[in-house]
């Protein structure tokens, strides 16, 4: 199957888990076909919101191979696969250009630090080369702040460039503007997808795709609006909306949040549980959130309302 050139609401699903702390495969098939019924264009599964770095290679791919096997469409789905092993992430790529995945978005090693661009390079090369798939599109994933380890520019550049047709974007999640726009700038044609929906206007102006966004989960249906209606007059009343849900969802912990006001707003327990060391949000910091994603308009699509 060919590569995806992804553009639009790209969503960081959220990872089930059943009272073991095991992953559950229906309940993760169920919310990303959810997302995709109310305005994802695409699952970036395996994200930092998914709590991928709490699931070992084997629990990724069987919950790849869930999705794939229940008909979830592969050409729209964008699995997250940069480990510190260099042999798990290739492992990982293989894998998911077997089932047919659009693309993958890969962390750099994130253990050793400082590390050069040289040696940054060699590593992405060494995944690219290993899996030897033109069907391969490799998207590159910048969030400094966890991951300790940055993409700069030059990095950019150097990949796309000697892999233009595997090397295809990145997601800058590094919540910096000025980093997002420079990428804009100095690497035209290149994918770029900023990690919040509250730059989409001003992202899309100068070139961006679309945004891979935590409270995409949440609020697939109003962030989609307003990716449709770039480049027209509602285009900035539908950005203020939407950032301002973002605004409001992004005052407490993301994961436990999205978790929460799912589990509550759609009636499933099965999307309440966190992994360890991640914990719930405490019941009534659950309720003040919902009261207050309420009075700002917003709903959960076929969700039972705020009230609590």
């Amino acid at each position: 199957m060919a590569k995806t050139q992804f553009g639009g609401l790209l969503v960081p699903v959220v990872t089930p888990f059943d009272k073991d702390y095991a992953p559950d495969r229906e309940a993760f098939v169920s919310i990303c076909r959810w997302l995709l019924d109310n305005g994802a264009h695409g699952l970036a599964v395996f994200g930092t919101t998914s709590e991928a770095n709490s699931l070992t290679v084997t629990e990724r791919m069987s919950l790849l191979e869930a999705l794939v096997e229940a008909g979830v469409p592969a050409e729209r789905l964008m699995p997250g696969v940069g480990m510190s092993a260099l042999g798990d992430t290739i492992a990982l790529t293989r894998h998911a250009v077997g089932l047919g995945c659009g693309g993958v978005l890969s962390l750099p090693p994130f253990y050793y630090k400082p590390v050069s661009v040289e040696g940054l390079y060699a590593w992405y090369a060494a995944v690219i080369e290993a899996v030897g798939s033109a069907d391969l599109g490799l998207w590159l994933y910048h969030i400094p702040q966890m991951s300790g380890v940055a993409i700069p520019h030059d990095l950019i550049e150097r990949l796309s460039g000697d892999f233009p047709e595997t090397v295809l974007g990145i997601k800058d999640s590094s919540g910096d503007w000025s980093n997002t726009e420079a990428i804009l700038r100095r690497s035209p044609g290149f994918r770029v997808f900023p990690s919040s929906e509250g730059v989409l206007v001003k992202a899309h102006e100068l070139g961006g795709v679309g945004c891979i966004t935590a409270s995409g989960n949440i609020n697939p249906a109003g962030i989609r609006r307003l990716f449709d209606a770039l480049g027209t007059p509602e285009a900035e009343a539908l950005q203020a909306e939407a950032a301002e849900i973002r605004r409001i969802f992004s005052e407490y912990p993301l994961i436990p949040a999205a978790k929460g006001v799912l589990s509550a707003e759609l009636a499933d327990e099965r999307l309440a549980t966190l992994r360890p060391p991640l914990l719930p949000l405490p019941a009534e910091d659950l309720r003040t959130l919902r009261a207050r994603l309420a009075e700002a308009g917003w709903r959960v699509p076929g969700g039972a309302g705020a009230s609590a």
